[in-house]
């Protein structure tokens, strides 16, 4: 049915939604979410965030710095509507470890839970327990979100990507290794790994940058970067793009997305074929066989 969420897996925390802490070994519907239709379902490390059709946002699981958005710090063992957001309808929703940042409708980011390392972007280090506007951006109209494990990238209507957060490995991609919140360059498409980023830009050129040790970043080497490199073979300028910047590309058609995760990312072709990148000095695999047939075509 359309709009029905089904979850599956591990549980300590009741981020699957079902009531219990128990692990589900097969798909289950959650039942708290019947009769609403959910449009959109992101999942943290041990919670899980959603967005129905009607806009509201709702979260679950495990609590503890406020990533669900409810104004304390509890577990949720099912979906709890998150009501402090003055009827502003949420129109996306990402999540990173353990904090969460939401869309609206008329492109205002938020972001909720813990920020040790800035990765809520409001200049500070406290953790919020409900969602708070970013107003470093209160101008811009984001249309794109994504988590990672201690760091967040928001891409602009404009095509300006922002990255804010923890950034050892620069995967902030801004020439340093500080943690901080700024902006860097023009893209269409962005994701982030636990420790590194990838980006997609108009002339369809994939730029990677963050914690590389293990090829993650697609370059044929094993070393971190703080500022975006092309992936060349991936990339349809090849080893003379070396900006993210320009101009032509539908983001629906061609290589429309990436899905970094921890130490290897994978993107599709023109034919819609997986890729994955290069083997790294780091002992593991770069995309273990089972995961490519699991990818999303």
């Amino acid at each position: 049915m359309e709009g029905e969420v089904q979850s599956w897996g591990r549980n300590q925390n009741g981020q699957l939604g079902l009531g219990t802490t128990e692990d589900s070994l097969v798909p289950q519907k959650i039942q708290a979410f019947q009769g609403i239709s959910i449009k959109m379902v992101a999942a943290g490390a041990e919670h899980t965030a959603a967005v129905s059709e009607d806009g509201a946002l709702y979260g679950w699981g495990w609590g503890r710095y406020g990533n669900l958005g409810l104004g304390d710090r509890n577990d949720r063992l099912v979906p709890q509507k998150v009501s402090t957001l003055s009827g502003e309808k949420m129109n996306m929703v990402a999540c990173g470890w353990r904090h969460t940042i939401s869309v609206s409708d008329a492109g205002e980011l938020y972001t909720f839970g813990w920020s040790k390392y800035g990765q809520l972007g409001h200049g500070n280090f406290e953790d919020h327990l409900v969602p708070h506007k970013v107003e470093a951006l209160a101008d811009s109209f984001i249309k794109q979100i994504s988590g990672g494990w201690r760091h967040t990238m928001a891409l602009t209507s404009g095509g300006k990507l922002y990255g804010w957060g923890w950034n050892k490995f620069g995967q902030v991609g801004v020439g340093d290794n500080t943690d901080h919140c700024s902006p860097v360059q023009k893209v269409v498409q962005v994701s982030c790994g636990w420790r590194h980023t990838l980006a997609i830009t108009e002339e369809q050129n994939v730029f990677s940058w963050g914690r590389g040790t293990n090829g993650q970043l697609g370059h044929g080497e094993s070393v971190d970067r703080n500022l975006p490199k092309i992936i060349e073979a991936l990339s349809f300028d090849g080893s003379s793009g070396q900006q993210i910047e320009s101009s032509k590309l539908d983001p629906l058609s061609g290589k429309a997305w990436v899905s970094p995760t921890e130490r290897y990312a994978i993107v599709p072709d023109e034919s819609g074929q997986t890729i994955h990148s290069e083997r790294g000095d780091g002992g593991d695999v770069s995309v273990p066989e089972t995961d490519v047939k699991r990818m999303r075509m």
